[in-house]
């Protein structure tokens, strides 16, 4: 009796020991007697006591490489340091368990090695400016070297390019003067906007100055015109009053004599009268005496 129920605990003891549990996001590769038999997804699994077997726990995420930085030589011979991120995620977890020895230190060295072989096609300036290129560039050529690994690269990214200390300075001195430059093409063009517009204030000032002398003296004219017609009327109106009055001789001989006294009281030093007026003359000089 004793004897049987050491054989229940056993029995239980190996069932559980042998009972797995593979969760979310994990991969069990399987052998049984040192051959791979098979892969177990998430859920509820047993191994046979003595025959099976976990070759492999393969986490299925996706994961980061940080590799340190490597020396590459540019296309006009700078060298320089450049240290790459690499996204992978396990798609195939037999292929990742039998393909190769160390994924992650074979990922490491195509990386170094793909890096170069880009990097030695480009001059330094191409390189600094052509980051968006390498990396697709070197996300497909690695995920075509670690498909037979059950690898996928989902995106590599150049973290740092560190070229050599005198390069640096040499373009952070170029990067001055280029600011420099643009800063000079910045104030010229400034100062350019300014004397134009200047001179476009000037030459509307003159247009308005030329125009309001214009409109004075149209003004003026027009006043003048208004004047000399006003007076016309006038003379005109004071012609038809005497004519509608019918004045008779002497009338006409009194204004005709205050027209010579406003003459006479001019310049002149002499005013010469036509004899036919004479009669017109004796007639003032009787109504002077009237008025007397």
């Amino acid at each position: 009796m004793g004897f049987t129920f050491l054989i229940i605990i056993l029995i239980l003891v190996l069932i559980v020991l042998h009972v797995k549990i593979v969760s979310q996001s994990q991969a069990f590769v399987i052998e049984r007697l040192g051959a791979y038999l098979t892969t177990w997804d998430v859920g509820l699994n047993m191994l046979i006591p003595f025959l099976d077997r976990i070759a492999k726990k393969v986490s299925l995420k996706e994961q980061v490489i940080d590799f340190p930085p490597q020396p590459v030589i540019t296309k006009d011979n700078v060298t320089m340091q450049i240290d790459s991120v690499v996204y992978y995620q396990i798609v195939d977890p037999k292929l990742y368990a039998y393909g190769v020895e160390n994924p992650l230190n074979a990922i490491e060295n195509l990386t170094a090695t793909t890096l170069r072989n880009l990097i030695g096609e480009l001059e330094l300036d191409s390189t600094l400016t052509s980051r968006d290129t390498i990396n697709t560039k070197m996300r497909a050529i690695l995920d075509i070297a670690t498909d037979p690994w059950g690898i996928k690269i989902n995106r590599v990214e150049l973290k740092n390019i560190m070229p050599p200390a005198e390069i640096q300075d040499a373009m952070e001195k170029q990067m001055k003067a280029e600011r420099e430059r643009r800063e000079s093409i910045l104030r010229a063009e400034g100062q350019k906007k300014s004397a134009i517009l200047v001179a476009e204030g000037e030459k509307e000032a003159t247009i308005l100055r030329a125009e309001a002398k214009k409109e004075a003296a149209i003004r003026e004219a027009e006043g003048e015109a208004e004047a000399i017609i006003s007076v016309q009327k006038a003379n005109a109106e004071a012609i038809k009053l005497l004519k509608e009055a019918a004045p008779d001789k002497s009338v006409l001989a009194i204004r005709s004599m205050e027209a010579f006294e406003k003459v006479a009281n001019g310049q002149a030093t002499k005013i010469i009268i036509p004899s036919e007026l004479q009669s017109i003359v004796a007639l003032s000089e009787i109504f002077q005496q009237s008025k007397k």
